[in-house]
């Protein structure tokens, strides 16, 4: 139901009643991204048979990750099922889950699109709810929420995990409350949009957090919520793990540096933590008795390297294939040494020239001196070569059981 109606557990929990309210006509893809879940296969189909009803038209397609038999397991219980099953098997597995979906966003031939996890935590019986929900209130998003009335994160094992999980929760809202108002749970796996609300070529997903990439960059004008409980694994283990912590850090940095000012804004802030890096260099080449002349030059350039780091992995992660790394390096160093280099005769202009005073001069240089670095570094450093394909990359082989 919508989080602006109540509807009695019971009533949630029957597939009989949410089926009665799909409206006609009706057709759902399940999207599924699966790594090592073979464990979880049967089970998840079968439970999907159960709660989808016959007259609503349903295909399930599988992009899997995996390095396991899950492929093959999937072709042998999807004999038993009553509409299509598709898998689309990836060699390299980019972008991670986030990716994967995306892969089936573009592959889904219905009108609405379902992505669920495939390790039965996620209940498919309320997957025609989600639908009927869409189509009552016009929405082109339904989110399955953990965190409103008649919704439990109970099958989040261990008061580690339930922290990190609200600490996401309260960081995504806190970066993006207009994009995620309405949305009580931007962290869940578990929603519905219409295939008609997906551009999925403006989508860069890193990681496991595909709902917050969709409604920050695409989200449908209108969203509504359904209450779910979030059930305990079928089998398996989580692949929650704190290398997806920092990916998970990484896209949001990503995602909130996406418009030019907050890049420069960054920017800005990556160079401010280059003088750490800087001076305590420079301490310690001048007290090993190097003169502070080619101290400062050579310590200028661990604040460069650092500067380099972040920026890379922080600010144009998802440009760093445009060139190759050593030129990128050389490129970036080439231009912040230039800063020193135009800063002085800049400060000699404004106080020759119109008459300003010294320390005015020297920050209205500084000034000058960082927005043409930034545009220097974006234009010369990372944006595609003309005449470059950014878009190329092997297919998914698609193979439907």
């Amino acid at each position: 139901m919508s989080s602006f109606e109540s509807t009695a557990p019971e009533e949630l929990g029957d597939p009989a009643v949410r089926g009665a309210e799909v409206p006609e006509p009706g057709a759902v893809t399940v999207v599924v991204p699966t790594f090592n879940e073979s464990a979880n296969i049967r089970q998840l189909l079968r439970r999907i048979t159960e709660s989808v009803p016959a007259r609503l038209p349903c295909e399930v397609v599988f992009v899997d990750d995996s390095t396991d038999d899950t492929p093959a397991v999937i072709t042998e219980a999807a004999r038993d099922c009553p509409f299509p099953v598709t898998v689309l098997h990836r060699e390299v597995p980019e972008g991670g889950l986030g990716g994967a979906v995306v892969e089936g966003l573009k592959a889904a031939g219905s009108q609405w699109i379902v992505v669920m996890d495939g390790d039965c935590q996620h209940p498919p019986s309320l997957i025609p709810e989600l639908i009927a929900s869409g189509e009552r209130a016009g929405a082109g998003l339904v989110v399955a929420s953990r965190y409103i009335a008649g919704g439990s994160r109970a099958g989040l094992a261990g008061g580690y995990r339930i922290a990190v999980s609200r600490g996401a929760t309260w960081l995504t809202k806190a970066l993006f409350p207009r994009r995620l108002r309405g949305i009580s749970d931007p962290m869940s796996g578990f929603f519905a949009i219409r295939r008609s609300a997906v551009t999925a070529e403006v989508l860069r997903p890193l990681g496991y957090k595909i709902l917050l990439e969709l409604a920050v960059r695409s989200r449908p004008r209108r969203v509504t919520e359904v209450p779910f409980v979030f059930q305990e694994r079928f089998a398996g283990e989580s692949k929650s793990s704190a290398r997806e912590g920092f990916r998970f850090l990484r896209h949001l940095v990503g995602l909130r540096t996406a418009s030019p000012v907050a890049r420069m804004l960054v920017f800005g802030l990556i160079g401010a933590t280059g003088f750490v890096p800087n001076l305590l260099g420079l301490y310690a080449l001048t007290a090993a008795g190097l003169h502070y002349v080619p101290a400062e030059i050579l310590a200028n350039q661990l604040g460069v390297a650092w500067n380099f780091l972040l920026v890379e992995h922080l600010l144009f992660r998802d440009r760093r294939g445009h060139r190759r790394g050593w030129d990128r390096l050389g490129r970036f160093a080439l231009l912040a040494n230039a800063d020193l280099v135009l800063r002085i005769p800049l400060i000699a202009l404004f106080v020759g020239r119109f008459g300003m005073g010294a320390l005015s001069a020297t920050a209205l240089a500084l000034v000058t001196t960082f927005v043409l670095r930034f545009a220097g570094t974006e234009a010369l450093v990372y944006l595609p070569r003309r005449g470059r394909e950014s878009g190329r990359g092997s297919r998914t082989p698609r193979r439907t059981v």
